[in-house]
């Protein structure tokens, strides 16, 4: 067995096993924003596990069959405030989205608040999700972010969740915070978007393990805001439930502007 070490163009160390003549079996992978590109045949079989949508970190792998779950985050150098073409982290920017959804009028307030939070050793902003249906509240967040330099990655830290019934706290389901219970920093939005690339946007095992694959970078989307061309567009899929997707849409500039039903009503930058 020979181990080969290269980078692929999207920022990320590639170790290679090669076993018998011409049969590659990835091991691992790392981010490094000296990149350079690569391309290994894959068989049927491994094109087949890389496409399953079911494997979940809750099994105890350290990787995941076509999903990028590493990002060399010792090598960061972590600001808490920042940007890159589809993520704003800047105190005092604000996006609104609304419209209608199964009878509901639901809407998503995010705000990155003057605040931040350590977060496994990491200074990280924070960035607040409100969530109405009807004027009523069903969920507050708090999700705490950093940019990675020199990649310009967008890291997610994890969240503090409080779920509304009535207009009382119900339930604290889905928060998360790297450095506990084996959980570590996801990429919520990379510095270079390029199609084809698949991430876990949180890698909390068994509790939180949503993760993105970009579709689309060049699509056109009417908002009541306006319309938005060069848009990236996210399938994103829970390997905790195997069969679910939704989709996300995102502007140069600007971040989210559709998430599934509700789109873009309102943004505001500092």
């Amino acid at each position: 067995m020979v181990m080969i070490k290269t980078r692929s163009l999207y920022g990320f160390i590639v170790v290679i096993a090669i076993v018998g003549a011409g049969r590659a079996l990835s091991i691992g992978t790392s981010m490094d924003v000296y990149a350079q590109n690569i391309t290994t045949p894959v068989t049927q079989q491994q094109q087949n596990q890389t496409d399953d949508p079911s494997t979940s970190l809750s099994t105890g792998q350290t990787t995941t069959e076509g999903w990028i779950t590493s990002f060399d985050l010792e090598n960061c150098d972590f600001v808490s405030s920042g940007e890159n073409s589809y993520f704003i982290l800047i105190p005092g920017y604000q996006v609104i989205l609304g419209g209608q959804e199964d009878g509901e009028e639901p809407e998503l307030v995010m705000t990155v608040l003057n605040e931040t939070k350590v977060v496994d050793g990491i200074e990280t902003r924070v960035v607040e999700e409100k969530e109405t249906e009807g004027g009523n509240i069903v969920e507050v967040s708090r999700n705490y972010f950093a940019m990675c330099g020199p990649t310009n990655n967008a890291i997610y830290f994890g969240e503090d969740v409080d779920m509304y019934e009535d207009g009382k706290i119900v339930s604290h389901e889905g928060a998360w915070l790297a450095g506990e219970n084996g959980s570590k920093g996801g990429m919520i939005m990379p510095g270079k978007a390029e199609v084809g690339l698949k991430y876990y946007q949180e890698i909390a095992p068994g509790v939180a393990e949503d993760r993105a694959e970009i579709i689309s970078v060049n699509d056109t989307l009417d908002t009541p805001a306006g319309t938005f061309k060069q848009v990236l567009k996210t399938e994103e899929t829970n390997a905790l439930q195997p069969g679910e997707k939704e989709f996300k849409f995102y502007a140069p500039g600007i971040g989210l502007i559709q998430d599934e039903a509700i789109k873009l009503v309102k943004y505001s930058k500092p």
